[in-house]
């Protein structure tokens, strides 16, 4: 399946590829943008720069804009599956100094392997929730340069000065506007910032994203409807969740407990002779 995000107006094109093969042998070919690459099932084997790689479940691959690589399944009876990323250079730089440059495709790193498949699967769901489709994408991207591109080629951006402020005034924009939030790039634009000083400023000083922190203040402000007695669902519509399995997702993942049981629990309190 293949699916082209374009998270805000104005920033880069994204192209995302869920597949699975039995027996399928990609002939030489090469791609203008980088390939970045989460392999799910299976072994893969990829001919690149004159000698031979395999990657296995968990692994990454990363491949360089122009250069020939073949893929295919590393043995005669398995398939193979992955999820990938096809970011141009400008997107995969834009969180550092310099043009990243992987020496070898193939990476072993599991935790951002598995980031990058959680990312990718949200992008591509149904309904995809553009600022965390936006802000996670430009957020594991840079990591991957920092981390695994060769030393020199990838630097850190230098650090901005007065993060609070920057993230305080994004906290105000985004509270304002639970149901239909900005863009970072429109965030990054008013405070006249790139997009990743704007995500890395509101990291440094929250220590979350701007998404996450969004899907917190919806929850204590569902919260406290839920207080109230509106019912989940109605609670979830009111503070920009996309339903209520949404809400609720979040609703454990910060108090623990569901919508229901929470609403519940409240008017059990209330009902209680005192």
């Amino acid at each position: 399946m293949w699916t082209r995000v374009a998270p805000a107006p104005g920033t880069p094109a994204l192209d995302l590829l869920t597949a699975s093969f039995d027996q399928l042998r990609y002939a030489p070919h090469a791609h203008a943008e980088f390939a970045v690459g989460v392999t799910t099932g299976g072994l893969e084997t990829i001919r690149y720069r004159g000698a031979d790689h395999v990657s296995a479940p968990g692994t990454l691959v990363v491949l360089e804009p122009g250069e020939t690589h073949t893929g295919g399944p590393a043995t005669l009876t398995d398939g193979f599956a992955y999820r990938a990323f096809y970011p141009p250079p400008v997107l995969l730089g834009e969180g550092v100094t310099g043009r990243p440059y992987f020496r070898s495709p193939v990476i072993e790193d599991p935790a951002l392997a598995t980031a990058l498949d959680r990312a990718h699967r949200a992008a591509t769901n149904p309904t995809p929730d553009p600022l965390r489709t936006e802000t996670d994408l430009l957020h594991l991207l840079t990591a991957l340069a920092l981390r695994h591109a060769a030393p020199g080629t990838a630097r850190p951006l230098c650090p901005l000065p007065g993060p609070d402020r920057i993230a305080d005034a994004m906290r105000e924009r985004l509270a304002d506007q639970l149901a239909a939030p900005p863009s970072l790039a429109a965030l990054a634009t008013e405070l006249g910032l790139s997009r990743y000083q704007a995500l890395r400023a509101f990291r440094t000083s929250t220590g979350m994203t701007p998404y996450a922190w969004l899907a917190q203040h919806r929850v204590n402000r569902a919260r406290a409807l839920l207080e109230r007695g509106c019912r989940p669902a109605d609670a979830a519509a009111r503070v920009g969740f996309a339903d209520q399995a949404h809400l609720t997702r979040w609703f454990r993942r910060v108090l623990g407990v569901t919508p229901a049981a929470y609403r519940n629990s409240v008017q059990d309190a209330a009902r209680r002779p005192r």
